[in-house]
């Protein structure tokens, strides 16, 4: 197995390229390159006058880079995606996709702290070059803050009592590592959901050490005026947040999901659904790839 394999199996590889309706000669960017699956199935389909932009800011993705005259890797986070282009002199793309999952690769090495089966540092950030680790967010944060992120991010319902409990803890000792964190946190939950709640938590403080909400948000509206008239958004989400994110901006043309509408009472959106029921996985993909289970593909395209 290639390491771009290792790094990450491509979830719903077929249906979010198909999305895009690639044409040949058509500008694409991929957001997410991670281990560069996407990516390598856009490229196949490329000629001529074709590119694609791939962005990611994990130094480890750098590995996967493939030589292609069609291609240019970013070294950013999606959220400068508007700014980027401008420096490429693109002014309209074809088609943007985006799998907002976290690559198998993090979950798999102990020293990035993504994993409640690891030892390790708390880190949990993407681009390991810059920004605050989980570690400063549970050792810093008022406890409020803390509370608000487990409840919104990994909806938890104690998040109130999780929070107070770290904040505790944090006076007489520095919380440092997962070990340190798991110490405090795993008492509060039952043997029979204790994983699946831990990875709540681990979600939570990953969302918060990453701005990802932010930098999805930044990204969706950038895509609303990057693309031309009758390009396409296919995006992958693994979460409801996000998920609800993406389904607002393709729906309304807002995050809020607020919906606008002209003098005759149509709603005004920049996209129309090209796939108005949620595409996910099927059980052949299931049984190949467990962490696509939560995955949802919706895919629209730019009204003219």
């Amino acid at each position: 197995m290639s390491d771009a394999q290792v790094y990450h199996v491509p979830v719903l590889l077929k249906q979010s390229i198909d999305g895009l309706a690639i044409r040949p000669e058509g500008i694409y960017v991929d957001v997410t390159f991670g281990g560069g699956g996407h990516s390598r199935e856009i490229l196949k389909q490329l000629s001529g006058r074709g590119h694609l932009y791939s962005f990611d800011q994990d130094p480890d993705a750098e590995k996967n880079i493939m030589e292609n005259e069609h291609f240019t890797f970013v070294r950013s986070n999606f959220r400068f995606l508007q700014n980027f282009m401008q420096y490429y002199g693109v002014e309209q793309v074809d088609g943007i996709l985006a799998d907002l999952g976290v690559s198998s690769h993090h979950f798999d090495d102990a020293g990035r702290g993504f994993s409640f089966r690891f030892e390790g540092l708390l880190d949990m950030r993407m681009n390991q070059r810059a920004g605050k680790t989980a570690a400063d967010i549970v050792n810093e944060y008022p406890e409020e803050k803390l509370a608000d992120i487990f409840y919104l991010y990994g909806e938890l319902k104690n998040s109130r009592k999780l929070a107070s409990l770290l904040v505790k803890s944090r006076a007489k000792q520095s919380i440092q590592t997962i070990g340190d964190f798991l110490d405090i946190v795993q008492p509060l939950f039952g043997r029979e959901r204790e994983k699946k709640e831990l990875a709540k938590v681990f979600q939570a403080l990953r969302i918060e050490v990453n701005q990802e909400m932010t930098a999805l948000k930044e990204m969706l509206l950038a895509a609303i005026s990057l693309l031309k008239p009758g390009g396409r958004l296919s995006v992958i989400t693994y979460h409801s947040l996000e998920d609800r994110m993406v389904k607002n901006i393709m729906k309304t043309g807002n995050i809020e999901g607020k919906l606008r509408q002209d003098f005759f009472g149509r709603i005004e959106t920049p996209f129309k659904l090209v796939n108005n029921k949620v595409i996910v996985p099927d059980e052949e993909e299931l049984e190949r790839n467990p962490r696509s289970r939560s995955a949802k593909l919706r895919i629209a395209e730019k009204i003219g």
